[in-house]
């Protein structure tokens, strides 16, 4: 069905009125910043921003206009902004449990040398307190009993 040059005006108008609210941000609870929310906003066919249809060329200048924004630092979409600030936020996350993790594998693997070492040491002690020298005056005492506590 062809449209006349007047309704082809007042569309045109009605989508670059949509363009602009869905650039400051103004967008609609089930919607985006995207070309089919345009449509919808402007109540004109989405179809007829593709290929060689009457209103591609508002497509491009859409898309151009959120490259620019995009590019300044802008996002005129809310959700589109906390998408990618939750991804930066959840990859410095698995950055962080990355490191922990690292971390404690470290000190698992010096805590299992220290007792390696400890238990040595232990061991290494009471060899020596086995071993006598007899050229040294070492009077051995009788183990300790360790105290019971509690009542008898």
């Amino acid at each position: 069905m062809r449209i006349s040059a007047t309704q082809r005006i007042q569309n045109e108008n009605r989508i670059r009125a949509a363009m602009d609210r869905l650039l400051r941000g103004e967008i609609p609870p089930s919607g985006g910043c995207d070309i089919k929310t345009l449509a919808l906003e402007a109540g004109v066919d989405r179809t007829a921003f593709y290929g060689t249809r009457p209103y591609a060329h508002l497509r491009a200048e859409f898309e151009h206009r959120i490259q620019q924004l995009q590019h300044a630092g802008e996002t005129p979409d809310p959700r589109a902004a906390q998408i990618q600030r939750l991804k930066v936020e959840a990859d410095k996350l698995k950055d962080r449990l990355t490191q922990a993790n690292s971390t404690i594998e470290e000190l698992t693997t010096f805590r299992t040398h220290a007792l390696s070492r400890l238990a040595a040491q232990h061991e290494e002690i009471q060899r020596l307190r086995t071993v006598a020298d007899p050229k040294t005056n070492i009077t051995h005492l009788p183990p300790t009993r360790q105290k019971l506590i509690g009542p008898c």
